[in-house]
């Protein structure tokens, strides 16, 4: 059996208790960084044996993992944050597991994504999660004016090195859009600032964006009001 385990995103305390029962019972551990995971399953006091999985081995270990899971092992699927298969390697497996009648289950928990939705306060009901922004600036633009004309709320998650450009792209395609940028989420220094991205543009340039971010961009049917926007925490 195939198990696809989230971890938590920031915050230790939001690993789930089926999701440390099944990284015990497991024969083996497939994580995207064995280091990173290493020091999650040591402050659980977990041992396992690790195995290397992520974007640049994925193809073999995939064929790999699959043979051992048709000789009965099980084994646990982690990346270095929320759920595997969400912009991290781990999709391929699940449709290898597919296509050779493999079983395998989902370990449901921590999402970046869920948790930046419900803290920009806008519209939740339906959204389009586009991953990781283009890092070319024509690639870059397409999806921001893509997400300027989209009814929902649109996630993307971003670089804190790109932020700054992505903004200034934002204030010249959508000056109006109301945005919101999730930095930390569940650390320690966690912060939801919203505005426009002049605004936003402005915050960022005279404070220097730091961790791990998700820029949300408010839906055309939550209209360009700025009523009840907050300019941060």
């Amino acid at each position: 059996m195939l198990y696809v385990v989230a971890t938590p995103i920031g915050n230790l305390g939001d690993i789930t208790l089926r999701a440390l029962e099944v990284l015990k019972s497991v024969d083996a551990i497939a994580a995207e960084d064995t280091r990173h995971s290493g020091m999650l399953l040591h402050h659980f006091g977990i041992k396992k044996p690790l195995i290397s999985f992520h974007q640049h081995n994925e193809a073999m270990r995939t064929a790999q993992l699959a043979e051992r899971l048709a000789a009965g092992e099980n084994i646990a699927l982690v990346t270095d944050a929320g759920t595997p298969g969400l912009s991290d390697p781990g999709a391929r497996l699940v449709r290898e597991c597919i296509a050779r009648d493999l079983p395998f289950t989902i370990v449901p928990g921590a999402s970046a994504i869920l948790t930046a939705l419900l803290g920009s306060g806008f519209a939740a009901e339906t959204f389009c999660f586009r991953g990781f922004l283009p890092v070319k600036s024509g690639g870059r633009e397409r999806e921001l004016r893509a997400a300027g004309e989209r009814e929902e709320t649109t996630i993307f998650f971003e670089s804190p090195h790109r932020l700054l450009k992505t903004l200034s792209a934002c204030a010249e395609l959508l000056p109006n859009a109301r945005i919101c940028v999730g930095r930390e989420l569940t650390k320690k220094f966690e912060e939801f600032r919203r505005g426009i991205a002049v605004e936003l543009l402005a915050h960022y340039s005279a404070h220097q964006p730091k961790g791990e971010i998700v820029l949300l961009i408010s839906g055309r049917t939550s209209g360009t009001r700025r009523d009840a926007l907050n300019a941060g925490n």
